[in-house]
């Protein structure tokens, strides 16, 4: 696959899931074969906004970086996720409704950083069968598509404006995986304490992410947590702010963190009240390997 689209438009475009299902070949899915720019941006439909979000250089800049600051720093492509997730969030500046169409992130995946998915998420040989990228990383659901489950899990994440939650829970590939499809991870206070457990290093493997989640989601179906943790009201106007800044907005820094729209934060007292709760689910989970792993600490 050469190092980006052959044919890149001026701006960003929708591609529904019937056309996006037609480029995901062998050849593609492999990294053998690129693209086919002009036939896909023939198949695009434009963007509903004709405002400055809609430009996709900055957006193809960001997947080139990305790579970059991996190639450069010795880092392997699953730590490309903590780096861009925030950028690429503050980038596009969408609202929940324009990020839950699917024709958005199937044309950034296939008609802007084919090259970045297939870099990002090509699979190792296995049982005799050549690499692969799943083609649920191209089109797929908001957990899975390579951008979208990136976007989610900043915008699930995020505390206000602050990015810095994002960065700890991408730099888990257990967290995007497993809580990021949990729905209980809309409710601010808890996103929020699950990452503030893996910040203090209560909670640290994957299995250990893993067997949280799957305890947080359990207690969910029987305690309310928005009753014993409410989160504030959310008002629309700093997003809306937000969006608009857009239009006279500088580029995404690649050094510090951006600032996402100025919302104010979860409730502290309902996050610290979550992660004592937490860490008790946690203490009684059962984690897979946990009494191996404490032996071989005793020793």
């Amino acid at each position: 696959m050469t190092d980006r689209p052959v044919h890149l438009p001026e701006r960003l475009a929708l591609l529904p899931n019937a056309e996006a299902a037609d480029f995901l070949t062998d050849g593609l899915l492999s990294g053998r074969e690129d693209v086919p720019s002009i036939k896909l941006n023939e198949l695009t439909e434009r963007l509903p906004h004709e405002d400055r979000r809609g430009e996709l250089r900055p957006v193809r800049d960001l997947a080139e970086d990305a790579m970059s600051y991996c190639r450069g720093n010795g880092f392997k492509a699953t730590q490309a996720d903590a780096w861009l997730a925030p950028r690429l969030h503050a980038a596009l500046r969408l609202t929940r409704r324009e990020a839950a169409d699917p024709a958005f992130w199937n044309f950034l995946a296939l008609g802007v950083a084919p090259d970045y998915v297939v870099w990002r998420h090509l699979a190792e040989p296995k049982d005799g069968k050549p690499a692969k990228v799943a083609a649920e990383r191209f089109r797929g659901q908001h957990h899975k598509q390579a951008f979208a489950r990136l976007w989610w899990a900043a915008e699930l994440f995020r505390d206000g404006a602050d990015y810095e939650p994002v960065v700890t829970a991408c730099g888990s590939q257990d967290i995007l995986n497993t809580a990021l499809r949990m729905s209980v991870i809309n409710h601010r206070p808890t996103a929020q304490a699950i990452v503030r457990l893996v910040a203090k290093g209560v909670v640290t493997t994957g299995r250990e992410v893993n067997a949280l989640a799957g305890a947080v989601n359990v207690s969910a179906a029987t305690l309310m947590y928005d009753v014993i943790a409410p989160d504030a009201d959310r008002e629309s106007r700093p997003l809306l702010d937000w969006i608009a800044e857009a239009e006279t907005a500088r580029q995404v820094s690649r050094h510090v963190l951006p600032t996402g729209p100025e919302e104010e934060p979860a409730p502290e007292l309902s996050v610290s009240r979550l992660v004592d709760y937490f860490a008790e689910l946690f203490a009684d989970a059962a984690v897979r390997g946990r009494a191996a792993d404490e032996v071989e600490r005793e020793d």
